[in-house]
């Protein structure tokens, strides 16, 4: 029988000839194997395992705590995948390595290069928390979840504010034109609105501080956190983004105990290795159809685990951020931009006469609203001067008033 290893080193493989073996036994077969000591192995048949930070968070990893159980009993059978993470370090063979000399094999610069580009994991993110405003959060998950059924991958950027610990707070999301698949999420960009998001973060003291997309339910099957173009473009983004805080958000539909389901949010950023090997051009951006989705291909050799290597496990550049939610300045009850179709301007009017018992400045605390709005104003003095208001909550000029309220009689 053969069990698949997944580690921090990758995935290795363990041949057990006894058929009714038990989980102690897997140990000692990963010990004499794989060199890993029996008192440091810790498995589990879920991969978040691979993710665990601490050794409280290895502790709620229980399914194989039981050394007598027979790994039939645990539904692990030949081919199967187990997780393994494991303290401290150990050899790992690999091909054999030659000095260069006189006599041996010459190395390039490149060569040396990739013997010094060595991936391991990075323990600590540089955004201590993020936290989401509930309604913003729930207004994209709800949408997901109800009007795409998570068939399709949807996704936005984030806009908020970074404390001076290392706290993010997402206070809004910019959703822009995109076509999305199973399996893919084309951005559409369109660098005029782009302008508009911007000059309304501006007013509202605010700037873009990550990157949110969804996983689809077919890919709730597959056996990776992100993919290899989830990766890709999630660090494409953090590198465009250029915040040392920047978070990536992935939404997810989970399957829990009782058969249901349930909308999950987990947070990450891209270690510097990731955003390093990224702006040097070692990832290879062409993925073919019958690429491992959880490998990352390099156009070079790296050291990972202390093996040559071009295949990199996704979850090397992974870095969990703890997640909150929060109470923010803006609500979200007004329509989305670039969903189905267009927001029409009487979405503007049926808004105002919802709010009317509320100050001016409270009825446009909106900022999918400033967003339409932003359309029929200068986007280099009047959106971030109407932004502002927002921000402090004062009164709004008169001419403003007037305009905006025109805008939602006119069409």
């Amino acid at each position: 029988m053969m069990i698949r290893l997944r580690s921090r080193d990758g995935l290795e493989r363990v041949t057990i000839d006894n058929p009714l073996a038990t989980v102690a036994q897997l140990k000692s077969e990963i010990q004499t194997q794989l060199r890993v000591p029996i008192q440091a192995q810790i498995l589990s048949k879920n991969q978040t395992l691979l993710l665990a930070k601490s050794p409280n968070d290895l502790t709620r990893f229980t399914d194989m705590y039981d050394p007598s159980a027979r790994l039939s009993s645990l539904n692990i059978a030949h081919g199967s995948i187990v997780y393994l993470a494991y303290e401290g370090e150990r050899t790992v063979s690999g091909p054999a390595f030659h000095r260069a000399g006189s006599f041996g094999k010459k190395m390039t610069m490149d060569d040396l290069i990739a013997k010094q580009m060595r991936i391991t994991r990075q323990e600590k993110a540089h955004c201590e928390l993020v936290s989401f405003d509930r309604n913003a959060a729930n207004v994209f998950q709800q949408y997901v979840n109800e009007n795409l059924a998570f068939a399709v991958k949807r996704g936005g950027f984030m806009y908020g504010r970074v404390s001076e610990e290392g706290k993010v707070e997402v206070d809004f999301i910019y959703e822009p034109p995109q076509q999305g698949t199973e399996e893919d999420l084309i951005l559409l960009r369109d660098p005029d609105e782009e302008k508009l998001v911007e000059a309304i973060a501006l007013g509202l003291g605010m700037k873009k501080v990550g990157f949110i997309f969804t996983q689809t339910i077919s890919q709730d099957k597959k056996d990776y956190t992100l993919s290899n173009k989830e990766v890709l473009q999630a660090v494409e983004m953090q590198t465009e983004g250029d915040l040392k805080e920047w978070v990536t958000a992935v939404v997810k539909l989970d399957v829990n105990e009782d058969g249901g389901a349930d909308v999950h949010f987990e947070a990450f950023q891209m270690s510097d290795m990731c955003v390093r090997l990224f702006k040097e051009g070692w990832f290879e951006r062409e993925i073919q159809q019958e690429d491992d989705p959880k490998i990352s291909r390099m156009k070079k050799d790296v050291v990972v685990g202390g093996k040559d290597t071009r295949d990199v496990d996704n979850d090397f550049f992974l870095v969990v951020v703890k997640i909150s939610d929060h109470e923010g300045p803006l609500s979200s009850t007004f329509p989305i931009e670039n969903r189905n179709s267009p927001v029409p301007m009487r979405a503007l009017k049926g808004h105002l006469g919802r709010t009317k018992s509320l100050p001016f400045v409270k009825r446009i605390s909106d900022f999918h609203l400033l967003l339409l709005v932003a359309r029929f104003l200068d986007v280099n003095s009047d959106v971030p001067a109407l932004a502002a208001y927002v921000r402090t909550q004062a009164v709004v000029p008169e001419g403003y008033q007037l305009l905006i309220e025109s805008l939602a009689t006119a069409f």
